[in-house]
């Protein structure tokens, strides 16, 4: 098959093991981004697209500009893709989801921008570059109160690191996962402003849907202490539009730590919420590793070599339906 990878920035999967099974098929590795009618040109000819993540949408109008195409292959949940114009095209969509096996580069990211944040590491670096030594006081995480807002496998991990680090977690999300959590042992305040309102640190890690779009409200931003950080490497849409920036000018809470933004790749430098002074930023690095590379890439490529022998899998969309 004629295989095209969207989207591979770093030009990392043709070195990784997964790689090596597409072998056999023709296979096109994009290594920027493109939209629109010069997306649509590019993949001319195209029998089967791999997604890296949801860097692109695959529309109804893309789909209609590629006749050849038969598979869009991909990984996790699917907001990115319209699946009814596959399913009216006849093209197949594939997507493992998971069961079971968390997110740790997610996870162990998040932590380190914890980590980060408190100690100001961004700002302590750059003053001992410039030929000046400490500047400011870092804050030990030990005795901190942690907040995870969405129980489910990442969530659960950060929470096994801030106990290890002799932090209190509280947790907030959906009633079916805050009962989850009681009845695992862990601690739900009484209220979801009290959530708010008690984390030292407030971290997100949930699903974006249409039911968690803008699920954190400027009224609960304004609940969180003037000290408080908030971390975000889940979706930033599950932030109300404008209400982040608007509550770090307001003060409340003090810091933010992203990872990811409403519009990506993020380059403008001047951006206000990544330029502004009491947020440190990644470029959306959660699942940026090798290792968690090859994992999901492997299943993409699976569905692939298994459509292409007649014998498809993870199907959301059947052939020619």
């Amino acid at each position: 098959m004629r295989v095209h990878i969207l989207d591979d920035w770093s030009d990392t999967l043709r070195h990784l093991p997964c790689f090596g099974r597409l072998a056999g098929h023709e296979v096109t590795v994009w290594t920027d981004h493109a939209e629109g009618p010069d997306l649509a040109r590019r993949l001319h000819g195209a029998e089967a697209i791999c997604l890296f993540r949801e860097r692109t949408r695959i529309t109804a109008d893309l789909l209609a500009a590629l006749p050849d195409l038969r598979l869009v292959s991909g990984r996790g949940a699917w907001p990115h893709v319209d699946v009814a114009a596959c399913a009216a095209r006849g093209v197949a969509f594939a997507s493992r989801k998971p069961a079971e096996a968390p997110n740790h580069a997610a996870a162990e990211l998040t932590w380190a921008l914890i980590l980060a944040a408190l100690r100001d590491l961004p700002g302590q670096m750059a003053s001992l570059r410039a030929g000046h030594w400490q500047t400011g006081v870092g804050r030990t995480l030990r005795g901190k109160t942690i907040g995870i807002y969405g129980h489910g496998r990442i969530g659960r991990l950060v929470a096994g690191y801030a106990e290890a680090f002799g932090a209190r977690v509280l947790w907030w999300g959906s009633a079916a996962g805050r009962a989850r959590a009681v009845a695992q042992g862990g601690t739900v305040p009484d209220s979801r402003a009290a959530f708010f309102a008690q984390s030292d640190i407030v971290t997100l890690h949930l699903r974006l849907t249409p039911e968690t779009a803008g699920i954190i409200t400027p009224e609960d931003l304004a609940q969180m202490q003037p000290r408080a950080l908030l971390v975000n490497t889940a979706r930033a849409g599950l932030i109300a539009p404008g209400a982040l920036l608007a509550a770090l000018r307001a003060g409340r809470p003090g810091h933010a730590a992203l990872d990811v933004f409403d519009a990506e790749p993020l380059t403008d430098s001047a951006d206000p919420l990544l330029s502004h002074p009491r947020v440190i930023a990644t470029p959306h690095l959660g699942f940026v590793t090798e290792d968690e590379i090859d994992l999901q890439f492997a299943d993409i490529f699976d569905q692939v070599t298994a459509f292409a022998a007649g014998r498809p899998i993870h199907l959301v969309t059947p052939p020619g339906a």
